[in-house]
């Protein structure tokens, strides 16, 4: 198992830069080829005939395949989610390194590939899209310094799993960015039944399996996902989707590679095994159709829908 020093991502070989910049290219392609918004010709029809969720949850890991993860003996619990809910088969992460990942996630465009980025991005986002709609939303970094913390990397925590950090929606608003927590209020939010329409979390560098092992990510989310999903506000209308940002560097498949990515819910399909095509633009559609909202950025506009998770469907 690779464990990978978050130092050496900034130093990346120039064949890798290379890359890079082609796939942003691609990805600026795409948008002005119809990713761009609602009234594209090419936008992926809004399926009226939705499950609505009172909380939609998103987990990202790092750095691993699919191939890496699942099956894996050393990630019993993670077997266990895999087995009894939803699989996507077929997900690819959109590049290397991490942050075009979360900005996808998060824009609908990969937006930048250095993960010392530190600038403001106007575009488009699911912060946006749901203030707009009336919605509430929060990021729980784990180990970020302070509530609306807005500042470089203070490992274990980097700035660059906090998407929400660079968006101008966030930095010109001191509302939403007390909407960046330290993931300690997880548990508290969870058990007041406070959690917001949307919950972004990031476990910090030694637990998302960035520099920790995949067990100790697996205890992880053993010890904070199972509260959640034994909560009957959550059971009763909850959507939980745990994705991986990227696969190993060596794996450009698709951009970032063959990642692992489980969709568990109440509403969801058991043991269910999708073998359709989808990347991180589509989860952004998932997460914000899933909240009641149906205007979505960049290339989630034109994703393919993940309705076929769903009971009835």
């Amino acid at each position: 198992m690779r464990v990978k020093d978050h130092s050496l991502d900034k130093r990346r070989p120039i064949s890798r830069i290379l890359v890079a910049c082609l796939l942003l290219l691609l990805s600026l392609f795409q948008l002005g080829c119809g990713g761009s918004g609602s009234n594209s010709i090419k936008s992926t029809p809004v399926n009226t005939d939705f499950p609505a969720f009172s909380h939609v949850v998103l987990i990202v890991e790092e750095n691993h395949s699919y191939s890496d993860v699942m099956g894996n003996s050393t990630m019993p619990y993670f077997s266990s989610l895999a087995s009894k809910y939803a699989v996507a088969t077929q997900y690819y992460a959109d590049g290397h390194p991490s942050i075009p990942n979360y900005l996808m996630l998060t824009t609908g465009q990969m937006e930048t590939f250095d993960d010392g980025f530190s600038g403001t991005i106007s575009d488009d986002n699911a912060v946006r899209e749901l203030v707009n709609g009336g919605k509430t939303w929060k990021a729980y970094e784990e180990s970020i310094p302070s509530a609306g913390y807005l500042g470089p990397d203070a490992v274990p925590y980097v700035r660059g799993h906090d998407p929400f950090s660079f968006l101008s929606d966030v930095q010109n608003s001191s509302s939403q960015a007390a909407n960046i927590v330290p993931f300690t209020q997880f548990a508290a939010d969870l058990a007041n039944n406070a959690l917001p329409q949307y919950a972004f979390i990031a476990p910090n560098l030694n637990d998302d399996a960035h520099d920790g092992t995949l067990a100790q990510a697996d205890s992880w989310l053993q010890t904070n996902v199972a509260p959640l999903l034994a909560n009957s506000a959550f059971q009763s209308s909850g959507l939980l989707i745990i994705t991986f940002d990227e696969s190993e560097d060596s794996d450009i498949a698709n951009g970032g590679g063959h990642v692992a990515t489980l969709i568990i819910g109440s509403q969801v399909k058991t043991g269910y095994q999708s073998q359709t095509l989808y990347q991180h633009q589509s989860t952004l559609r998932l997460i914000l159709k899933a909240s009641g909202v149906d205007s979505f950025p960049g290339l989630a506009a034109s994703a393919p829908d993940m309705t076929e998770f769903f009971t009835g469907h």
